[in-house]
């Protein structure tokens, strides 16, 4: 048997023994779901309560959002990436126009704010939406009874 037909038998078997559990719509390009704030079951923009935080659960579909668990890992690293952008491009700014201070912090203040919070609420979605879509969940010790 060639390698390729017995993966195929093999993706064949784990789908009839893993049925889906919920009616899958057709998955939407992860960034373009994240950026609506698409809700992973049904597709309806009910994944954000805020700016950045997250519903407890979709008003259309009624999938519970406090399931998933995405913390503030993205946080982090969003900031360290738009903080070197903003820099890079406050340098650029300053060498090529010398503009004065009160420029550079009436500008970049609140682009840094704005880029900030809009990648925060991208990478958020998208976390939350590949969670979802890989059923990812917290990890189980298997219960052994009393005398294990």
């Amino acid at each position: 048997m060639s390698p390729a037909v017995f993966f195929w038998a093999a993706a064949r078997y784990a789908m009839a023994m893993n049925p889906p559990t919920e009616p899958a719509r057709p998955a939407a390009p992860l960034l373009v779901d994240a950026s609506r704030g698409a809700c992973p079951r049904c597709g309806a923009a009910t994944l954000f309560d805020g700016p950045v935080r997250f519903a407890s659960h979709c008003r259309a579909c009624g999938l519970d959002y406090v399931q998933f668990n995405v913390g503030d890992g993205p946080a982090a690293f969003l900031t360290l990436i738009v903080g070197t952008v903003m820099v890079v491009l406050a340098l650029v700014l300053e060498l090529n126009l010398h503009p004065p201070l009160w420029v550079h912090i009436l500008l970049w203040t609140p682009l840094t704010t704005i880029a900030v919070v809009a990648s925060l609420r991208v990478a958020k979605g998208a976390l939350l939406t590949l969670e979802y879509r890989n059923r990812a969940r917290e990890g189980r010790i298997a219960n052994k009874g009393p005398d294990a």
